[in-house]
């Protein structure tokens, strides 16, 4: 592997992602280092759209590695399909003398031999079995791995910038963090949040978006919620009641039997979150 390195424009966000400040130094000082970010943060911060976002502002291709309970590294680098080669081999096929002809290639792979330098997303990787991070940890380090079957090295050209996304479903091993760089993204204040509303919806109506904030941050802050609305879900709430027409006066009406929003099911994704919302307005009513 070659020591020298390009140097990629810096991130600065793009006009579909607004990023803070503290996210676009995370991001610029993984990349000098060339170390993986790892980026955690509630479902729905932006932490997937991230590195699709990096990607583009600095004009790389991006690598998708979407990683599931079953994923294992191995996958990664490469896989020998053993049973395919055996079955051609009783059917007389010709493509059987070669054995690269039942090596699949990983997305490390991919992202090593890349001719452009890359972006690789391995997403969610908390997802997978505990020992998965650790399985990465000599690769990562390496940048390089071998081919047992075919006999040969594969090399990265040059370190591809790597994001890691976590949902914090399971720690990650103390070795594996060393070689990271951290990054938490919060939850976006209402200042981010309004920056965020309007490059969605350019001009959308400034008192809409005040009410519908106010009720949407009012929800996150009720006590036992299961699951708090995110960023998307409040994007595609604001997309819903702009696509009904829906009156600013229905937002606004402070009626106790209007304790749960309008489309409600956008913002609240779960039965126990609805009954909970239904058995305050109960109490709402019987008060009045």
């Amino acid at each position: 592997m070659t020591d020298q390195t390009s140097e990629p424009a810096r991130f600065e966000g793009t006009k579909s992602y607004i990023a803070t400040d503290d996210l676009k130094v995370a991001v610029n000082a993984a990349v000098t280092l060339r170390r993986p970010l790892l980026v955690k943060g509630e479902p729905g911060t932006g932490k997937t759209v991230l590195a699709h976002e990096i990607a583009q502002a600095i004009d790389a291709p991006l690598i998708e590695w979407n990683v599931k309970s079953t994923t294992k590294a191995q996958q990664g680098l490469y896989e020998y399909d053993a049973v395919a080669r055996l079955r051609d081999g009783q059917l007389g096929d010709e493509r059987v003398h070669d054995i690269a002809n039942y090596i699949k290639k990983g997305k490390l792979w991919e992202a090593f031999t890349s001719e452009q330098l890359p972006v690789l997303l391995i997403d969610e990787i908390d997802k997978a079995d505990i020992e998965f991070p650790n399985d990465l940890l000599q690769e990562l380090d390496r940048m390089s791995f071998d081919v047992y079957e075919t006999h040969e090295r594969i090399e990265a050209k040059e370190r591809p910038i790597v994001v890691i996304t976590s949902n914090n479903e399971k720690e990650l091993p103390d070795a594996f963090l060393r070689r990271c760089f951290f990054h938490y993204i919060k939850f976006p204040d209402t200042e981010t949040m309004r920056e965020i509303i309007e490059v969605h919806f350019p001009g959308i109506q400034k008192s809409l978006v005040t009410k519908a904030m106010e009720i949407f941050y009012e929800i996150r802050d009720v006590p036992g919620l299961k699951k708090k609305p995110s960023t998307s879900e409040l994007l595609d709430w604001l997309k819903l009641l702009l696509n009904e027409d829906m009156p600013l006066e229905v937002l606004q009406d402070a009626n106790p039997n209007a304790a749960i929003p309008p489309l409600h099911g956008a913002l609240l994704k779960n039965e126990q979150d609805v009954m909970m919302f239904e058995r305050l307005a109960f109490m709402a009513r019987r008060q009045s």
